[in-house]
């Protein structure tokens, strides 16, 4: 059976085990909507219809988020791939598996800068620095090896985004055969020698601590009673989050932000870092200070003696080093060690707790509320704002993949979205989307997205006058404030007018109740709570 490379595309697509796509469509994706039109070539596959190219990133961006799949966003050239740029730039940043497909202007014209309708004179310098690799398809054949390429990078080494481009020729042209999807090798593994330095390292560890990032995912289950054996105080990074559950009595959770948790970092003796670039955007600190020995396990070779060089560097994926380790080690006797940090994490708790600020407080109570009030399984898909901050230390989750807080890249308006996202890869799960009131103008209008989906999305939206962090950083800094104050919507009205509903939470009990219902009803639902209010006090 023929047809053209658009709807060939589609289908391998679908091959590869793709559910969803989303996107816009335009006049240069035509060939390729024409795939997705016909369930004989690409199976179930279903077309998600954003109101902007950069939600649909975003949303390409949750799915990935939740499942660790691959997120896929199908856009225009020119101002498709420029408006999907800022989700490219999140995936990177947090290592996901975002693949973006795009039109390209007809290939005889690529370079040649005669004003095509959307050029780009080379589109794939625009989006090369997002991803692991951008190629424009010259010809229908380059197909089923760029998608090999993109599909292996995130099956088997660290995931980053890659961004295919089809010129519309390209498109056009008819395929006579029929692409299937190739296998992929296996993510690389910790060498024996190596796992057993480490063990033997961390036998003579007086105070170990285990620091997990996202790439230790899929860890979980072995890092727990590695951390028992040893009684080692585990801290993760925001992208860590629920890898171990967050209230288990060795774990301070996402806290790395706090001073607390710093002092107590500097006087580790062994370090066993897994998964995490201990980058500076889960601390905001320039270094943290590492006085002891630092073990580092990821996939990625460039991490082990990057900004913090390892004593012993383990390349490979962290399941099964994590495995051979507590292999190693399950004789190990750390019960006195395990009393010690258990009563450490809960004196660094409580003086975190202590000196939270009277802003925190207030993010703290509405945590204390979502704690008590919603299901164990709920996914928080937080954007960049001062609520978030405060939860990644402050509200506990119980598993990996519930808590969405991109710190490295940190744009606006990825919330809502990235919610979306989630709901359609995890039915199932509650998700509920963390937001302040500026980073919701960013992507609003996903609302609408959400609301013909008819999903169920509480949206708290935290509403405290505008871009809060930066007035603050503005104020600190003895800068009058400019561009960081100014009007909001009437976001009951808003929420009419989009098909949503609204409830302003102006008390804890009507909190509670709009949680309930939003977790309830067949559309999104923005819960308003205003940061003066006096309940939150």
């Amino acid at each position: 059976m023929s047809m053209t490379c658009g709807e060939a595309t589609m289908k391998l697509l679908s091959n590869y085990g793709v559910r969803i796509v989303f996107g816009i469509p335009g006049v240069h994706t035509l060939d390729m909507c024409r795939g997705l039109t016909d369930v004989k070539k690409t199976g179930s596959m279903r077309h998600v219809q954003a109101r902007n190219e950069q939600g649909a990133g975003f949303m390409a961006e949750g799915w990935a988020r939740a499942t660790g799949e691959v997120g896929v966003a199908l856009v225009i050239s020119g101002p498709g791939v420029t408006n999907a740029c800022t989700a490219l730039g999140q995936a990177y940043a947090d290592s996901l598996p975002l693949l973006l497909i795009s039109a390209e202007p007809d290939s005889k014209t690529i370079g040649k800068g005669w004003g095509v309708l959307h050029e780009i004179t080379e589109q794939k310098k625009v989006t090369e620095p997002l991803t692991a690799f951008s190629a424009t398809a010259r010809h229908p054949a380059d197909l089923p090896e760029l998608f090999a390429r993109a599909f292996s990078i995130f099956t088997s080494q660290r995931p980053r985004p890659v961004h295919i481009s089809i010129p519309l020729d390209v498109q056009a042209e008819v395929v006579r055969e029929d692409w299937k999807p190739l296998s992929f090798v296996k993510p690389p593994r910790a060498g024996k020698e190596q796992i057993i330095n480490a063990a033997n390292l961390l036998k003579l560890s007086n105070k170990p601590i285990i620091m997990i990032g996202g790439g230790a995912v899929n860890a979980g289950k072995d890092l727990l009673p590695l951390a028992e054996i040893l009684g080692a105080v585990v801290i993760s990074s925001t992208a860590g989050k629920g890898i171990i559950p967050d209230s288990h009595p060795l774990h301070l959770s996402g806290s790395t932000v706090r001073s607390e948790v710093q002092g107590y970092i500097k006087d580790a003796d062994v370090i066993l870092a897994v998964g995490t670039e201990l980058a500076e955007t889960d601390s905001f600190v320039e270094r943290l200070l590492f006085k002891g020995d630092i073990i580092r396990i990821d996939i990625d070779p460039s991490k082990i003696n990057d900004f913090y060089p390892a004593k012993i560097g383990i390349i490979g994926d962290a399941s099964p080093a994590i495995k051979g380790l507590a292999e190693e080690l399950k004789k190990h006797d750390g019960t006195t060690r395990f009393n010690s940090a258990c009563a450490d994490v809960v004196e660094i708790r409580a003086s975190i707790k202590k000196n939270l600020t009277s802003i925190e407080r207030k993010h703290q109570k509405v945590f204390d509320i979502l704690q008590e009030h919603v299901p164990a399984n709920t996914i928080f898909s937080g954007d960049a704002c001062q609520l978030v901050y405060t939860g990644a230390f402050g509200f506990n989750v119980t598993g990996p993949r519930q808590w969405f807080y991109p710190a490295g890249f940190c744009a606006l308006g990825n919330a809502v979205p990235n919610g979306i996202g989630a709901k359609l890869a995890k039915p199932d799960k509650p998700v509920v989307v963390l937001v302040g009131d500026g980073g919701f103008m960013f992507t609003m209008p996903e609302i609408i997205t959400a609301a013909e989906l008819r999903l169920p999305l509480p949206i708290i939206i935290w509403e405290n006058g505008g871009l809060k962090q930066i007035q603050d950083d503005m104020d600190n800094s003895n800068i009058k404030r400019v561009g960081v104050e100014g009007i909001n919507p009437d976001f009951g009205t808003l929420a009419k007018a989009c098909h949503c509903k609204a409830i302003y939470a102006d008390s804890d009990k009507v909190f509670v109740r709009a949680i309930s219902e939003g977790l309830k009803v067949d559309c999104p639902t923005l819960i308003l709570i205003k940061e003066n209010d006096p309940w939150l006090t």
